[in-house]
């Protein structure tokens, strides 16, 4: 990959890449808070979305899932065994059990199984652990946050910081839940109205990876649509259809007659060399928006030329990345780090790619000899 060597060249000057600070300006990337600032805070909490926000993100994502008495709430999955203390918590053990979600079995505990008074008994822990170390230290601080209180919280911070702060919510397994009697769609959107955001000129997107539910929502809202897609796979209410086929320029065109973007994978827009796919612009010639999904600091996370170092939890070069994703045009960047997303430049002459900078030019110049 030439990652770095292309892309710290933006900043430093001395490479054959460039961008006029009027592109710059002009052209930059939504920053989509990717549940919350979750590199600093656990996951899906009122604590991670404020600090996505104080971190300059245009956007918080709450993922969406719902209670028994059939409340959306914001966890990443309907299984909340990882992401709350459920399992330390003698009075649910009873609740453990198996389940078939979008044609796999998962065992954990689901909000589904719980009320929202129960629910909330819970508190928040960091998903990934032995990656965020500091973020253990706010284990046991947080509940479970209900779509209702993000809408609250945005609010008032548009009132403190006197901006536009937008909403991202993702649908997760819509037709399961259907399948137990929870319209989460039509939830979502009564919601949403009732809270004032109803055109497209409000600062919503609702995504999902399944096709049907994003084609039902085009005739319930007119807010605006992203269909998420993986590298591999295909939506579960399409049986036959792959993402690859979707992301062709036929399957684009046809995601744009309910869709206004896709969300996809960071390495379907990039090759292994930083270049474009070409999913970007033939995305953008069928009239859609393209967000990349997910920028994260730490080296596990990032390709191998823009890690420092070996150890999976130092942060990295992703500032290279986010460069790249920026010179090839694409519209957001969904980000684990929103601060660091925002700032991408400064980041990209800061310590870590200044390190990987000095380790590629050390280890170029033994090669010459």
């Amino acid at each position: 990959m030439r990652y770095l060597p292309a892309f710290l060249a933006l900043a430093l000057g001395s490479l054959g890449v460039t961008m006029p600070v009027e592109a710059q300006e002009e052209d930059g990337m939504l920053v989509i808070a990717h549940r919350g600032a979750s590199g600093d805070r656990p996951e899906h909490t009122l604590a991670s979305y404020e600090l996505g926000v104080r971190q300059g993100a245009d956007y918080i994502e709450p993922d969406l899932v719902v209670t028994k008495d059939g409340v959306l709430v914001a966890r990443h999955e309907n299984d909340i065994s990882g992401t709350t203390d459920v399992d330390q918590r003698p009075e649910f053990a009873s609740r453990l059990t198996t389940r078939v979600i979008d044609g796999e079995e998962v065992t954990g505990w689901f909000t589904e199984d719980f009320t929202l008074a129960e629910l909330r008994t819970l508190r928040a822990r960091e998903r990934l652990p032995e990656l965020r170390v500091s973020n253990t230290a706010f284990d046991g601080l947080y509940q479970v946050p209900t779509l209702a209180e993000i809408i609250r919280l945005v609010r008032a911070l548009e009132a403190e910081t006197g901006r536009r702060i937008g909403l991202y919510p993702e649908l997760k397994h819509p037709s399961y839940f259907a399948s137990i009697g929870h319209n989460t769609a039509d939830l979502l959107v009564t919601q949403l109205h009732a809270a004032g955001y109803r055109s497209a000129d409000d600062l919503v997107f609702i995504q999902s990876f399944e096709v049907g539910v994003l084609e039902r929502l085009k005739g319930m809202t007119d807010l605006r649509l992203i269909q998420l897609a993986e590298p591999d796979g295909g939506p579960f209410d399409r049986g036959e259809l792959s993402y690859a086929q979707m992301l062709t320029p036929d399957g684009l065109n046809d995601i744009a007659r309910y869709a206004d973007g896709i969300g996809v994978a960071i390495t379907l827009l990039l090759d292994d060399q930083g270049d474009s796919t070409g999913l970007t612009e033939n995305a953008h010639a069928a009239g859609l928006l393209v967000h990349g999904w997910t920028m994260r600091k730490e080296n596990h996370f990032l390709p191998p030329m823009a890690r420092s170092g070996s150890d999976p939890a130092v942060s990295g070069c992703d500032a290279a990345v986010l460069a790249a994703l920026h010179g090839i045009g694409v519209d957001g960047v969904f980000s684990d780090d929103p601060g660091r997303a925002v700032n991408w430049q400064a980041v990209l002459t800061g310590e870590e790619c200044r390190a990987l900078r000095s380790a590629q030019a050390q280890a170029q110049s033994g090669a010459e000899e």
